[in-house]
């Protein structure tokens, strides 16, 4: 799979996912004209977006990729907090519930965040499968036949603890950071759980502004696994 970073920060989340020559959109966490510009104009490639929330950073640009024609696939929850009218392109899925989109065989599977209804998304093709979770502090399914890996690793707990002991993070703040985002150490411990046997890359994405170290977390995973591992670069 080729993956292709559009945006991946607290500010915004989107990702082209091409395999065989056809393509998906992860989350729509920007503009949609910023969309369009990324895609290089040529958003009517897309066999449909998958949303894993409806926060801003992964959600603002649905209106207008519905309004552009765009397939968008989310659970009911997501479109009840987007406040989202019955459309014809809008997809409503439910989690542990598989559906198709073209060649992709895809299931939603339960995520753990502060928003309403919030999934990750087992994506396949028949020869490759990509694990794709963002936003959840933890994960208790365990998946195989990964051959990709698309992991959220928002903070390390010291980086964040020390951050917080200087005041530079509110402990109300730092509660919310560890109870609805992804640590390097529980990353690591969902790495260490799953058959990576097959994995030929993982993507680290949404890391934190103030409370990550791209180059330690790259090296981290990298030693854990043996795998290639890439930070996602907007």
């Amino acid at each position: 799979m080729t993956i292709t970073t559009l945006a991946s920060s607290s500010k915004g989340n989107c990702y082209r996912v091409e395999a065989s020559g056809h393509v998906l959109l992860l989350e729509a966490g920007i503009p949609i004209w910023k969309i369009q510009r990324g895609l290089g104009f040529r958003a009517s490639e897309l066999d449909g977006v998958l949303i894993s929330h409806g926060h801003r950073d992964h959600a603002c640009g649905v209106p207008g990729a519905l309004f552009s024609g765009l397939d968008v696939y989310m659970t009911g929850g997501t479109a009840g907090e987007l406040g989202l009218k019955e459309n014809h392109r809008l997809h409503i899925i439910k989690p542990y519930e598989a559906f198709r989109i073209g060649p992709w065989h895809i299931l939603p599977f339960a995520a753990m965040h502060d928003s309403a209804d919030p999934v990750g998304y087992l994506i396949g093709n028949g020869k490759e499968k990509l694990l794709f979770l963002t936003d959840s502090h933890y994960c208790a399914d365990r998946f195989t036949g990964l051959t990709d890996i698309m992991l959220e690793i928002n903070f390390a707990e010291d980086i964040l603890t020390e951050q917080e002991e200087a005041g530079l993070i509110h402990p109300n703040m730092a509660h919310r950071v560890r109870t609805s985002h992804m640590s390097l150490e529980r990353a690591k411990e969902l790495l260490g759980a799953n058959d990576l046997s097959k994995v030929v890359q993982i993507t680290l994405i949404h890391l934190s502004a103030s409370n990550s170290d791209a180059m330690r977390f790259q090296r981290e995973v990298q030693e854990l696994t043996g795998i290639p591992t890439e930070i996602a670069q907007e």
